[in-house]
This record gives C-alpha cells, sequence and structure tokens, in this order.
C-alpha cells in the first residue's frame, strides 16, 4: 500500500469532508526559512499548520518530543484535527518533515495518514491554488492511543547499541563520521556505537520515495536487513521518520525511531560516541 496521494488527487478531494490536509512544514534552526510565515504567505487551500514544535512535549528539554496521549489528544482537537479522518500531510521542502508528521499520527492512531507525493514544491509548480492567512477547523475529536512499540527511548537505544542490534542514522555522512560540527550547540560529534548510516536524502527523488527497488538495495547497502528489527535516528526524529517511512515501504517487520535521536544522545555525558565510518558488517 503506498503512502503517498498524487497532487491531482488531493486536488480531487479538496472539498471533501473526510479528508483534511495538514502542513507540516518544519525547517532546520540555522536554515534561515520560517514554516509559519511561508505557511501564512500561501498554501493549500483549507490545510491546518501542524507546528512540529509547539504541538510537542514542550517539557522535555528536547525538540518535537512526542507528548502523552491526553495530551496529544488535546492539541491535535484544538487544531480542528480528527483521528477518525484521512489526514494528508506536506511540507514545503518536497519531502523532509511531512514523514515526521506522517509518523506522529500514525503513532497515535489516526486512522489514515497519507503524504502528499512532491509536496508544497510541486503543488506550486503545477500553478495549483493557495490560501493565504491562517486556515482553520472547528475543535474536533481526536483519540490518541500511542504505538509504544514504534517509539525507541535513550535506554531502548543503549541497550540496542551494546547489544549490536541494528540502529540506523538519517544524518548526512560527514556529521555521521564527526567530520563536521552538529548544528545544534553543544552536541558531541560523532554517532552512536554500532549504528549504521544511510542519509534519508539517498532516498528521495522529486519530492517522493524512490522506487522500491532503489529503497530495498539502498537499505541492504547500509548493513541494513529489513526482516530484523531496526531503529531509526537522525539529529532531532525529524528524518529519522523519512529511514521509518522508506522501512516500512519495502516491508520491514518491526520499526521504531528514536525520539530524542542525536539532539539526546550526543547531549548525554553517559552516551558513548564513536566516529569514523560505521562498522564493518
Amino acid at each position: 500500500m503506498s503512502h503517498f496521494v498524487t497532487t491531482q488527487w488531493l486536488a480531487d478531494h479538496l472539498d471533501d469532508p473526510d479528508v483534511q490536509v495538514i502542513d507540516a512544514s518544519w525547517h532546520m534552526p540555522n536554515s534561515g526559512r520560517n514554516a509559519h510565515a511561508e505557511y501564512v504567505a500561501g498554501h493549500i487551500p483549507g490545510a491546518i499548520f501542524f507546528d512540529l514544535d509547539k504541538n510537542a512535549d514542550t517539557t522535555s528539554g528536547l525538540p518535537h518530543m512526542l507528548p502523552d496521549a491526553v495530551t496529544f489528544s488535546a492539541m491535535a482537537g484544538a487544531l480542528g484535527i480528527a483521528s477518525d479522518k484521512t489526514l494528508v500531510v506536506y511540507d514545503e521542502a518536497g519531502l523532509f518533515s511531512a514523514p515526521r508528521a506522517w509518523w506522529t499520527f500514525s503513532v497515535v492512531g489516526a486512522r489514515e495518514v497519507k503524504i502528499l507525493e512532491g509536496g508544497g514544491p510541486r503543488w506550486r509548480a503545477e500553478n495549483r491554488p493557495l490560501e493565504t492567512g491562517e486556515s482553520t477547523a472547528p475543535a474536533a475529536t481526536f483519540d490518541a492511543k500511542f504505538d509504544g512499540g514504534a517509539v525507541a527511548s535513550f535506554q531502548d537505544v543503549h541497550a540496542a547499541s551494546q547489544a549490536g542490534h541494528q540502529i540506523v542514522d538519517a544524518r548526512g555522512a560527514a556529521r555521521f563520521t564527526g567530520d563536521t560540527p552538529e548544528p545544534r550547540a553543544g552536541l558531541k560529534s560523532g554517532h552512536i556505537p554500532s549504528s549504521r548510516n544511510l542519509p534519508f536524502d539517498a532516498l528521495i527523488a522529486d519530492g517522493a520515495l524512490k522506487p522500491d527497488a532503489e529503497l530495498e538495495a539502498a537499505i541492504r547497502a547500509a548493513g541494513i536487513d529489513p526482516e530484523k528489527p531496526v531503529i531509526t535516528s537522525c539529529g532531532s526524529g525529524v528524518t529519522a521518520a523519512v529511514l521509518a517511512l522508506a522501512l516500512d515501504t519495502v516491508g520491514a517487520n518491526k520499526i521504531a525511531l528514536y525520539d530524542g535521536s542525536w539532539t539526546e544522545w550526543g547531549g548525554r555525558d553517559d552516551a558513548p560516541v564513536e566516529t569514523g565510518p560505521a562498522r564493518p558488517v
């Protein structure tokens, strides 16, 4: 089953009361871009802006961590997002932060979550309609039910690392090896011991995932067996969702996302760090 819908499909369903469109754009802190300001300037008609940083556990000290079920239900419901509708998420990078929203809503039990193929850039390139200002929806019911097995904690990842279980990191190669500093101040450089590296952008073409055969080839080339449990990680839990999406697309059996990712691991004194390339398989 595809996790994507086309721009034509969405255009045909914009007025469908069973479909809700969500702009889940988010940009790196050093990008110079403001996702909400861009949304106000122009977005897909009716799209609700879902701020990954605000609709999160803001008490954790880490960015965009999943809140508990009660808190998430209240946040999503206040935005007018209902758990019993088909949610179509997109971002203005093409395919960057939308998979994090796909993962989030899937983990908390939304009935159906789809990603817009090509995202905002393709919608704009096709000269489809845009709306300015804030789009709002009446308060709705979101009945959050967490899939705990889809979320990996620091303790889970530490145990997996020590046991040599599969962990795959979506950051760029130079960040993984520790040859370039982290964009967030105060973090160590390097990677989780025994983890593999598969930069998320190697899986994307034109705002969508590459064909399934190419995805599986890239996953296996990184030393990951999709038939065994795998934990995905990245800088702060956003592009790790691209890996989770790709793994799910090729039928991986058990996927968990490390929500704290390198922002947590690289900031802890008790977290061991390796530098250089991944260990040989």
